[in-house]
């Protein structure tokens, strides 16, 4: 099980490859942790730097470079550490994966290959080309402990903070997060109602496929959570919670108008716990959102 310790070591591995992103205040008691100021866009470049880094020390990475599966982010996670490292990439995208998505991954030097209308389908592709690095977008130890260095940031910047609410897909961010915080810090999940993966596992005690819909699909419509998530959070006892599609919607037009914030609408689930009261924290409890991704077209909150 992914701990402290490896948190701590992916820090040391990544230290001046990544971006140490701040907090802001949000209203009484309450702070966004603006995650999605990272290279790339979102926190998948912290996993996937360490993920890559930690494959060359073991002398796991060969010459044709790395292959990823992505709805869009861990793709283009996966193409810019790739290119800062210097070596090949490839990444798998379902042919529903957002346009900027898309054309950002060219421009970043990866070749794209879209296929299949869902992750799943663009990850048994991408399984097929065995001459390269497999770079999980969330389910591996490395790509964990490198997304836990967001909980250390936060903790350096927010020492008295009491709980985190993490919009959840796959599971690779909120393991991260449970690994660096968990005993000090109260870790949330937040999922949608069409895309939750983590939280029918929760119930059903086992990790399990489900159906994947809606307007965050593109980020967090993983078919079934990873088993290191949901591992961590069984032991961790973290709270599930789910929010709908139009309070999703409602979220992210809520952090441009009120914040001037555009990020996607997966990465507004987590405000979207607070907004349609799905988590009502205590009086004076102090609450960070982790707003944890911005590869969106922002011409609808024009």
């Amino acid at each position: 099980m992914i701990n402290l310790e490896d948190v701590r070591a992916a820090a040391k591995r990544v230290d001046g490859r990544i971006r140490r992103t701040p907090v802001a205040a949000a209203g009484p008691d309450r702070w966004f942790k603006l995650e999605y100021l990272q290279h790339a866009g979102s926190f998948k470049t912290r996993g996937m730097f360490n993920q890559i880094l930690a494959g060359a020390e073991r002398g796991d990475l060969p010459a044709a470079g790395v292959v990823a599966a992505s709805g869009g982010n861990a793709g283009l996670a996966a193409a810019y550490a790739a290119r800062e490292l210097g070596v090949p990439a490839e990444v798998f995208v379902p042919v529903t994966a957002p346009a900027v998505k898309v054309a950002k991954l060219g421009k970043l030097g990866a070749r794209v290959v879209q296929t299949g209308n869902e992750y799943a389908e663009a990850y048994t592709a991408a399984l097929t080309r065995t001459q390269s690095m497999f770079c999980h977008a969330y389910d591996d130890a490395d790509m964990v402990a490198g997304n836990g260095t967001i909980g250390l940031e936060l903790l350096e910047q927010l020492p008295d903070v009491d709980t985190v609410l993490v919009a959840v897909g796959g599971g690779g961010l909120i393991a991260g997060v449970i690994a660096a915080l968990r005993d000090r810090v109260n870790v949330v999940a937040v999922e949608p109602v069409t895309s939750c993966a983590l939280h029918t596992a929760l119930e059903k005690g086992e990790p399990v496929d489900v159906p994947v819909s809606g307007v965050a699909a593109d980020s967090l419509g993983a078919r079934r959570v990873g088993r290191i998530a949901f591992e961590l959070a069984v032991d961790a006892k973290i709270t599930s919670v789910l929010v709908t599609d139009d309070a999703i919607v409602e979220a992210r037009r809520r952090l441009w108008d009120d914040y001037r914030i555009v990020v996607e609408h997966g990465t507004a689930a987590a405000q979207a716990a607070l907004l349609s009261e799905a988590y009502v924290p205590q009086p004076g409890e102090k609450v960070a959102v982790l707003l944890c991704g911005a590869n969106t077209n922002p011409s609808d909150l024009a």
